[in-house]
């Protein structure tokens, strides 16, 4: 009796053993943490610069983006479509039979991304000060002209800036459409959005590829004004390509408001002010991969 106790006693224990070995076996793999620069993406993954290189980072449905809140003890769970180039991270993952780092948390801060959406939006200090000036502007319209002078003398920069960021990256575009929209309206016209639809469909099987989203506005309004619309249009056609055309929200690159810069016609005509009152989609593919297709 007493030796068919101890046999229960051992049995139990090894047991636990096995059961607490294959609680903490289920991920044995090494864990790895780097810190460093998006400088590009291409489907799933993304290019990290690091002090000891650039290092290829996969995204999985699994993988957290997160933001600190308050005093950092706390994370604000973010979207895929924030991993932008520019922007500095912190990779908390595993390395894969490639040696890519397969990402399971990505962290930021609030200021690098505000700092690499600038970027990508193709802001400048401008619109800062449009919109801290606004009493002054309409109290007095010489100030109005002085702003309007600054305006018009760093267009060229805004254009500089969103070229400088579009070269971080080497892509083909494999599609592309134009939205247009009713002045002062950022809803989507439903012939547009079957263009949509239809830009989808045809690019679902491509491989690696990114869609990146430009909203635009025409001259009427005041620049803050146009500055918003072009971002809320642009916001709103990632909203339908997620919702209406299945699209992976990581396959989205953050959607960039670029406000009057770079008109597609006239703003001195109601013609040319309806093709200003747009939004750009274009489904890219790193060129390294276009190759292999």
């Amino acid at each position: 009796m007493r030796g068919n106790r101890k046999w229960t006693i051992v049995v139990t224990v090894l047991l636990g053993w096995l059961s607490l070995a294959a609680l903490y076996g289920l991920d044995n793999r090494e864990k790895v943490k780097i810190h460093g620069l998006i400088t590009g993406r291409s489907g799933e993954t993304l290019n990290v610069k690091t002090a000891d290189g650039t290092i290829t980072v996969v995204l999985t449905d699994d993988t957290k983006v997160q933001k600190p809140k308050g005093l950092g003890l706390r994370k604000t769970q973010m979207s895929f479509t924030a991993l932008i180039p520019g922007l500095k991270i912190s990779v908390n993952g595993f390395h894969d039979e490639k040696s890519r780092l397969v990402a399971e948390t990505i962290t930021f801060s609030g200021d690098d991304l505000r700092t690499a959406e600038t970027i990508q939006a193709g802001l400048t200090p401008t619109q800062q000060a449009v919109e801290a000036n606004q009493q002054d502007i309409a109290a007095n319209k010489a100030q109005i002209a002085a702003n309007q002078e600054q305006i018009a003398s760093n267009q060229q920069e805004i254009q500089d800036v969103s070229n400088r960021f579009s070269e971080l990256t080497d892509f083909d575009t494999k599609g592309e459409a134009t939205i247009y929209f009713a002045s002062g309206s950022k809803n989507i016209p439903t012939k547009d959005q079957t263009a949509l639809i239809d830009l989808a469909h045809s690019v679902a099987s491509l491989s690696g590829y990114l869609i990146e989203v430009k909203g635009f506005a025409d001259s009427s309004g005041n620049a803050a004004m146009n500055q918003k619309l072009s971002m809320d249009r642009a916001q709103a056609v990632v909203a339908f390509l997620i919702q209406n055309c299945n699209v992976p929200v990581r396959r989205i690159v953050a959607p960039g408001a670029m406000g009057t810069t770079a008109p597609a016609a006239s703003n001195e005509t109601a013609q040319g002010r309806s093709q200003n009152r747009r939004v750009e989609v274009k489904v890219l593919v790193n060129r390294g991969l276009a190759g292999e297709m």
